[in-house]
């Protein structure tokens, strides 16, 4: 029994369907997902992701690089910019494909930032991979690069943006960490902006055409890669 059908839960459930295991899924909303559902909250015909909206996970994910999930039935749009960060009137930072792209409109902060992101974007997978491990069950793959990320992540967001001298450097940084819900003053802040940051150099910050409720679905149903043959598990969420 799996207790919530949010992502994780239905990762979970997945996972245990696939190893042959009976799973009943138990979700206290009328509707699937947890944060990851999609609704018409304002004028007709429009719908509207009520939590997450951007998914770089679904793209970076062990889970979802996995070829028999439900990852390639899900269509995604990649915007050339990721994310950008207003910062009054008509200014704003923006994470624009590369680092070294970015980095060239940092002005000051340039080389700055080219040396907090720069390792992690061609090694974004194995950062991941290592993040998202169970703790103390496995070494990472590129040690070094591990290191490298922990001892930077454990810093609050706070203070990891004081390698930064500009607003448009220390503005981003501190939105993606927001991203945690934690205080940026809290430890680990810091990990949430540098990976989700990352993630916009190396896999970009994808939207699900159609919303995120559409993950969900393809979730329940069991999708598998294209003309993967084998057993059709479908998960099925029993909600109040």
């Amino acid at each position: 029994m799996v207790v919530g059908s949010g992502p994780n839960g239905l990762a979970a459930a997945v996972s245990l369907a696939r190893a042959g295991i009976s799973v009943e899924v138990y979700e206290g909303a009328e509707t699937p997902g947890g944060g990851c559902r999609t609704e018409a909250l304002t004028i007709e015909g429009f719908h509207h992701d009520v939590c997450s909206s951007v998914h770089p996970l679904l793209v970076a994910s062990p889970f979802f690089r996995d070829k028999d999930g439900p990852a390639p039935s899900i269509p995604l749009r990649f915007p050339e910019v990721a994310l950008a960060h207003p910062l009054g009137g008509s200014h704003a930072a923006a994470v624009t494909g590369s680092v070294a792209e970015t980095a060239a409109g940092m002005g000051v902060d340039a080389a700055a930032y080219r040396r907090l992101f720069g390792p992690f974007e061609d090694g974004s997978e194995a950062v991941v991979d290592f993040a998202l491990a169970p703790l103390l069950r496995s070494l990472p793959a590129r040690p070094l690069l591990a290191a490298r990320f922990g001892a930077a992540g454990l810093l609050p967001a706070r203070v990891l943006a004081r390698r930064f001298r500009s607003d448009e450097a220390r503005a981003l940084l501190g939105g993606v960490a927001a991203h945690s819900m934690l205080p940026l003053s809290a430890p680990l802040s810091g990990a949430f902006g540098l990976l989700l940051t990352a993630l916009a150099h190396s896999v970009g910050w994808p939207v699900v055409e159609g919303g995120s409720a559409r993950i969900v679905e393809a979730m329940i149903r069991g999708d598998r890669s294209p003309g993967k043959s084998g057993d059709h598990r479908p998960v099925d969420p029993l909600t109040r």
